[in-house]
C-alpha cells in the first residue's frame, strides 16, 4: 500500500506564493509518475501538473504554465509543487497522486491509482 501525505496549503493573497509537499511511503517512489490535481467547489477535479520518474520531464495545464513548477526528490520520497503569482481562481483543494504502474505522463485522474487526502489552498483577492 502506498500512502501520500500532502502539506503546505493555506491562505495567501493574490500574487503570493506557496509550496506544497507530498511525502510518499514505500521504496519504489523513484518508479512512479507523480501528479498534482485540484478541485474547486462545485467543479470537477482537474489536472494541474505531472512529473516523470526521473524528474526529467514535466507537463502542466495551460492555466498554470509559467507560474507553477513541479519537482521531486527521489532520495526523500517527496514531490513538490511551487506555486507563484497565485490567483483567486487557483483556490481549490490540491491533491497529490501517484501512478505506480507506469512511468509515462498522463493528465487523466483515472490513470493514477494512489491519492493523498488533499490540502486546501485559498487565494484571496
Amino acid at each position: 500500500q502506498v500512502q501520500l501525505v500532502e502539506s503546505g496549503g493555506g491562505l495567501v493573497q493574490a500574487g503570493g506564493s506557496l509550496r506544497l509537499s507530498c511525502a510518499v511511503s514505500g521504496r519504489a517512489f523513484s518508479l512512479y509518475t507523480m501528479g498534482w490535481f485540484r478541485q474547486a467547489p462545485g467543479k470537477e477535479r482537474e489536472f494541474v501538473v505531472a512529473i516523470t520518474r526521473s524528474g526529467g520531464s514535466s507537463y502542466s495545464t495551460d492555466s498554470v504554465k509559467g507560474r507553477f513548477t513541479i519537482s521531486r526528490d527521489n532520495a526523500k520520497n517527496t514531490v513538490y509543487l511551487q506555486m507563484t503569482s497565485l490567483k483567486p481562481e487557483d483556490t481549490a483543494v490540491y491533491y497529490c497522486a501517484a501512478r505506480t504502474y507506469s512511468g509515462s505522463y498522463s493528465p487523466n485522474s483515472s490513470d493514477y491509482n494512489y491519492w493523498g487526502q488533499g490540502t486546501q489552498v485559498t487565494v484571496s483577492s
